[in-house]
């Protein structure tokens, strides 16, 4: 199998191009199996998620992911930018902005070229959702603000976001101070997220910028985390902690989110290939 190793920000991937690779397995299970054999960070080629571009009816390409664990995401932020650089590059798609078929629907990258060099993937993300059904979330229908969830005791006050993934934001004080190897996992399975949750914890330095730390819901703690940036930037608008427009600082760099007047979210980043290789599957 020939693969293709990318990251954004360091939230990295293994992505294969299945229109030139036919010789993976198309049964689910299989491919969960693949993918936690592949992503390993010691017995394989090391990764966060696996990432296959297939065809698509509905869009110019489809984006399909795997996360470490072997659960399939329904959207990945920083995965889409490196498919959508991918696909510009070998030629998949010739022009700058196109539909990617998602699990969580059709998203649309722009990539921002610069003398013929892509310099950044700006990405529509749609519109978040807010309620609680959308997260999905159990409890009273409505939006999920600053809203007191216990934890084995411990309080936390979170803000519920869906972009087309679940998320659970927690704004603090210090975001290098939270033990997210403990938290994470614990919020992450949570009763309350009946198909778990992403948990980013958020630190506000302004009203135009936050520093986040994340826990990916089925592939733990991670440098970066596009969709969770997007949520991030969506919870610090809604609780007045920002405007419209928001830096997310990640461990290794930062994206640039609008929440545009047109209630879409707007993402973006950089998206970088690292090498190439072969997999035996």
């Amino acid at each position: 199998m020939r693969f293709v190793k990318v990251h954004g920000l360091g939230n990295d991937f293994v992505m294969v191009n299945t229109r030139e690779e036919q010789g993976l397995p198309g049964d689910p299970e299989k491919l969960a199996a693949l993918a936690r054999l592949v992503c390993h960070r010691h017995f394989g080629v090391g990764a966060d998620g696996l990432v296959l571009i297939k065809p698509s009816t509905a869009a110019d390409v489809a984006m399909q992911i795997f996360n470490s664990d072997g659960s399939e995401a329904e959207m990945c932020g920083n995965a889409i930018r490196c498919v959508a650089k991918y696909a510009y590059r070998r030629g998949l798609v010739q022009k700058p902005v196109m539909r990617v078929e998602t699990a969580a629907g059709i998203m649309v990258p722009e990539l921002v070229v610069e003398n013929g060099t892509v310099k950044a993937v700006r990405v529509d993300m749609g519109k978040p959702g807010l309620e609680r059904e959308q997260i999905p979330m159990a409890g009273e229908p409505g939006k999920v603000l600053n809203e007191p969830l216990d934890s084995a005791g411990d309080i936390f006050h979170v803000t519920a976001v869906s972009m087309g993934n679940p998320h659970c934001v927690i704004f603090v004080t210090d975001v290098a101070a939270v033990p997210l190897e403990t938290l994470g996992p614990r919020l992450e399975k949570h009763p309350a997220f009946p198909r778990k949750t992403n948990v980013e914890f958020v630190q506000v330095i302004n009203s135009g910028e936050v520093r986040m730390r994340v826990w990916e819901r089925g592939a733990g703690l991670t440098m970066a985390c596009g969709t969770g940036a997007c949520a991030a930037a969506v919870a610090a608008c809604l609780n007045h902690h920002t405007g419209e427009k928001v830096r997310v600082r990640l461990e290794a760099g930062a994206l640039d989110i609008e929440w545009a007047g047109d209630g879409h979210v707007y993402m973006t980043g950089p998206a970088e290939e690292v090498f190439t290789g072969d997999y035996p599957v």
